[in-house]
């Protein structure tokens, strides 16, 4: 087990999440505080912060566990936000960029570019260019050879129904996963992609299941019928391609890829 545990030890590490007070986030941040790393929290909305730290708190020491209020959209406050991890964690090594979701669902004749353009903006602006741009600026000046971990989707390779920008915003994460992986290689950054499936959280429990009767939306069945493993994934088994790719004695030389976590989901065939 010794070799084990040194191959995916994150012990001394500084980790980041944004987007840290989700559902998925959550079982992230328990993984990387299980190997051993330094966790900071980043999001907008500090009750669902506060909520995510007393619950981590309940296998953690506090010591190893921090939360920044921040709109990553914003170029200054995520670089304050780095500062303030840096001076209370030390250098953040690790990042994970989790901020994103959809917003509404249409006919694309029917789409709206206003709503279009906010969550191109949340997905790829606040999710991955802000905090991509700011961490590796930093990374290259003091010499720290980080890894970004991207959260891609199913719409990263198939668009998904009704969701335009969505779609349009996780493949563009796809496409920025992979020219930033070249870009920063020669300064020994990595930066890769988890593309998770069907998982139940805040934003689309309430288009997957009746949360009246518990029951499967029709929606909600049409997903697991074109998944082969028939179920919903469960938040824990992100953890492991995460760590995966947050270890560089792990996965050192892999970089630019994006790994599927969703039952089977894009091998689905007739």
């Amino acid at each position: 087990m010794e070799y084990v545990e040194n191959l995916f030890s994150l012990e001394g590490k500084t980790a980041v999440i944004t987007g840290g007070g989700g559902v998925l986030a959550g079982s992230i941040a328990e993984a990387l505080l299980g190997a051993g790393a330094s966790l900071s929290l980043w999001g907008r909305g500090e009750d669902s912060l506060k909520t995510a730290k007393r619950r981590l708190l309940k296998k953690s020491e506090k010591s190893r566990l921090h939360t920044v209020v921040v709109d990553t959209s914003d170029e200054d406050g995520v670089n304050e936000a780095y500062t303030v991890t840096e001076r209370d964690l030390g250098s953040p090594r690790i990042l994970i960029n989790g901020v994103g979701g959809n917003r509404g669902k249409s006919s694309f004749v029917e789409t709206e570019v206003e709503l279009f353009e906010s969550v191109l903006k949340l997905n790829l602006v606040a999710g991955l260019l802000v905090p991509t741009k700011i961490f590796a600026r930093r990374w290259i000046q003091a010499g720290i050879e980080g890894c970004i971990i991207n959260i891609a989707s199913m719409s990263s390779y198939i668009p998904l129904s009704g969701v335009w920008g969505y779609d349009a915003a996780k493949a563009g994460v796809l496409n920025l996963t992979m020219g930033c992986a070249k870009e920063f290689a020669p300064h020994g950054i990595r930066v890769n992609a988890i593309a998770p499936g069907f998982f139940l959280g805040k934003q689309n429990r309430h288009l997957l299941v009746n949360e009246r009767t518990g029951e499967l939306t029709e929606r909600g069945k049409a997903v697991v019928s074109h998944t082969p493993f028939g179920r919903f994934g469960a938040p824990e088994e992100l953890a492991g391609a995460v760590l995966f790719l947050a270890s560089e004695r792990a996965s050192g030389f892999v970089t630019g890829i994006s790994i599927p976590i969703d039952g089977g989901y894009l091998v689905h065939n007739i």
